[in-house]
C-alpha cells in the first residue's frame, strides 16, 4: 500500500530509497531516520502517558524497526517489550539494534499479521503501544477488542496516529514548480482515501466502543528545522521519493521533471543540497485504559 509515512504493521513498502541488502526498498532506513529526526517528540509522548505505575510488560504493535520499542525501553528501564510486526526483515533489523545496544534480553520479537483473526499470545501487558499501525488494519474494531482483552486490568493502550505525510519544503519551492510538494500530498490523499479509510480517524469513539475508557488525547505539533542537517535531507529524500513514486501517474510532466531534479542525490538542485528544509507534521495520541 503506497503511503509516504512508514506503516510498520504490514510488510508492503512505503518508500523507495536506497537501502540495505535485506531492505531493498529502503523502508527500514526510512523508519530509522524517522526515529532519529523525531526522537524528542516521541519521548514527549511516552512521558505524557497517564500511567499509574511504571509498566513492566509492554507490547509494541506494528513495531517496524523499533522506534517505539526503544523509546519505551529508554523511558521504562525495568520493562520488557514484545515487539510485533508482519515483516520478518523489520524484526531482524530490530533484533540487531537491540543486540548492539545491549538490550537483547529485554526484547522479544513476534512475527504476526494483526489482520488475522487469531492473534499471537501477547501475555498480559501493562501497556500496549501502536504507532502509525492501527489505520492500516482492515478491521480495527476487532483489533481494538483484541488489545482490550489482552491488556492487564487497569492497563493502558496508547494509539499514536499521524495527521498526514510530513512536509519539508517551503511553499514557494522548488523555484521552477512552486507548490510541488502540496500537489504530491493532495494526489496521495486522493489515492489513499479508498483503501485507508481510517487514516486521520478520531480513535476516541472507537476505543470507547471497544470497552476502553479514554483518559487523554494530545496532538503534538512537529517542527524540526533542517538547515543543512544531513539526516533530515535523507529523510526528506526517502519520503518524497516514495510519495512521488506512488502518485506519478497523477502528476503533470512538468511536475515529474521538477521532482526528478529534487530527488537527484548528486544534482545541484537536489533536496540534499537545500538549506531550507523543515520537518512539519502532527501526531495525535489517545491514551485508553482497560478498566
Amino acid at each position: 500500500m503506497p503511503e509516504s509515512q512508514p506503516h510498520p504493521q504490514h510488510a508492503s513498502p512505503d518508500h523507495t530509497h536506497h537501502g540495505h541488502s535485506h531492505d531493498p526498498d529502503g523502508l527500514a532506513e526510512i523508519l530509522d531516520l524517522d526515529a532519529e529526526v523525531l526522537a524528542e517528540h516521541i519521548a514527549s509522548i511516552t512521558a505524557w502517558l497517564p500511567l499509574r505505575t511504571a509498566p513492566r510488560r509492554i507490547t509494541d504493535l506494528g513495531c517496524g524497526t523499533g522506534t517505539g520499542t526503544f523509546a519505551l525501553l529508554d523511558r521504562f528501564p525495568d520493562a520488557h517489550v514484545t515487539a510485533v510486526d508482519a515483516s520478518a526483515g523489520h524484526l531482524q533489523h530490530l533484533r540487531a539494534k537491540a543486540c548492539a545496544r545491549g538490550l537483547a534480553e529485554r526484547v522479544r520479537t513476534v512475527q504476526a499479521d494483526l489482520d488475522d483473526t487469531a492473534w499471537p499470545d501477547l501475555g498480559s501487558p501493562d501497556l500496549v503501544w501502536a504507532s502509525a499501525s492501527m489505520h492500516h488494519m482492515a478491521r480495527p474494531d476487532l483489533a481494538l477488542r483484541a488489545v482490550h482483552d489482552a491488556l492487564a486490568p487497569g492497563g493502558l493502550f496508547a494509539v499514536v496516529e499521524l495527521a498526514g505525510h510530513p512536509r519539508f519544503l517551503p511553499e514557494d519551492a522548488p523555484e521552477d514548480r512552486p507548490g510541488l510538494e502540496e500537489r504530491l500530498h493532495s494526489a496521495a490523499d486522493r489515492l489513499q482515501a479508498g483503501h485507508l479509510p481510517h487514516r486521520g480517524a478520531d480513535w476516541g469513539p472507537m476505543l470507547t466502543a471497544a470497552g476502553f475508557t479514554v483518559e487523554g488525547e494530545r496532538t503534538v505539533a512537529v517542527r524540526v528545522e533542517g538547515s543543512r542537517d544531513a539526516v533530515i535531507g535523507r529523510y526528506a529524500l526517502g519520503v518524497l521519493g516514495r510519495l512521488g513514486g506512488a502518485v506519478a501517474d497523477a502528476l503533470s510532466p512538468e511536475d515529474l521533471t521538477a521532482l526528478d531534479r529534487l530527488l537527484d542525490p548528486d544534482g545541484p538542485h537536489g533536496i540534499l543540497r537545500r538549506d531550507d528544509l523543515t520537518v512539519r507534521t502532527e501526531r495525535t495520541v489517545w491514551a485508553a485504559r482497560r478498566t
